[in-house]
């Protein structure tokens, strides 16, 4: 027997134990045509199996619903935290709030971007799998259904934080109150006495934009005031973005007096464009800002805008993915944080 079939034998139950699926090694092994110390490989992430024989092991795992025996596996003393991505404030508040609970742990943070995309590719999967973390944590990303499957089956579980898409029923997310950030935002401008309020989202493609926008226009519509199509923009998050597009929105002939965007950083983009053509914040035009990054204190005039709890957010996402590794029963699987209104000096009553 080679050293690798003996490590492969050491690191999983015999290939004659059933796991929680209801399937054995030696029987999926059998119905793939390898034998049970490659199926233990692949199971554990190891880089020394051919493409076609891994992928048709893992179908055989989904298939057959296998899931190692809990407690049959060493797992490291690792919390895996994954972003889209990782170039910003609003994310070193996360890592702050998930290093927190690493540091009460014990246990270290291995820091991954997705490039922007919505999931990570298998690359990252096939670390995650050999690295065994005590659990993953995902920020505005998602796993596809055979990646879940996979570390499912690897008994590694995992939660979402601020979900882009819906994550349904069945995956552990953290997120915060989007909609009524966006209504509590859009009407404090509408009480101030605005009625031409432009607004700046991020991605149609995220959940969390498409709620702070519906909250814009319930705000709207619940103030008998028209909605402008003309003024719903969306963005990518980031000050660029808040930029561009809100030279758009302060150039128009019959411009908005006040610009809800969807982030702070896109709020300090309009910032700099309102300064490129000679407009005062707030006497010329209101802005608020959403997330409440320590930056929103330190511009000036100093930000309005949605406290996101992101920190806590983090925290309450590392607790959760802990308590599912330790089997333990919480109290929910899908939290929302509240959000809350800060008043600074960025936002007044329009001039015209």
């Amino acid at each position: 027997m080679s050293p690798a079939e003996v490590q492969s034998r050491q690191e999983e139950p015999s290939s004659g134990v059933t796991a929680e699926g209801g399937a054995t090694l030696a029987e999926i092994a059998r119905a793939a045509g390898v034998s049970a110390p490659t199926v233990s490989k692949v199971l554990n992430g190891r880089a020394d199996v051919a493409p076609a024989t891994r992928s048709r092991v893992e179908e055989l795992l989904r298939r057959h619903g296998y899931r190692r025996r809990r407690g049959g596996m060493q797992q490291s003393q690792l919390l895996d935290l994954v972003f889209h991505e990782l170039e910003s404030a609003w994310a070193m508040e996360v890592i702050r709030g998930v290093e927190n609970v690493a540091r009460d742990e014990g246990l270290s943070l291995v820091l991954s971007e997705s490039a922007g995309r919505l999931s990570p590719g298998q690359t990252w999967v096939d670390g995650v799998l050999a690295r065994r973390p005590a659990g993953v944590i995902l920020v505005l990303s998602d796993l596809d259904a055979a990646q879940r499957a996979q570390l499912t089956s690897r008994d590694i579980p995992f939660v979402v934080m601020d979900p882009a898409g819906d994550p349904g029923g069945v995956v552990p997310s953290i997120g915060a109150t989007n909609w009524q950030g966006g209504l509590a935002a859009t009407r404090h401008l509408v009480e101030l006495g605005h009625s031409r309020i432009g607004v700046i989202g991020g991605p149609a493609s995220m959940m969390c934009s498409r709620a702070r926008i519906d909250g814009y226009r319930a705000a709207l519509e619940t103030a008998g005031l028209t909605v402008d199509p003309g003024l719903i923009k969306r963005g990518n998050f980031h000050h660029e973005s808040g930029y561009a597009i809100g030279l758009e929105l302060l150039r128009l002939p019959d411009r908005p007096t006040a610009i809800f965007t969807g982030n702070d950083l896109q709020a300090l983009g309009v910032y700099e464009a309102a300064r490129e053509l000679g407009l005062r914040i707030p006497e010329d035009l209101s802005v608020v800002g959403f997330d409440d990054l320590p930056l929103a204190r330190w511009v000036g005039p100093p930000l309005t805008t949605v406290r996101q709890p992101l920190t806590e957010m983090a925290e309450a996402a590392a607790r959760l993915v802990l308590d599912l590794g330790r089997d333990r029963r919480p109290a929910a699987t899908r939290v929302e944080l509240a959000t809350s209104l800060v008043v600074r000096s960025s936002t007044a009553p329009p001039s015209r």
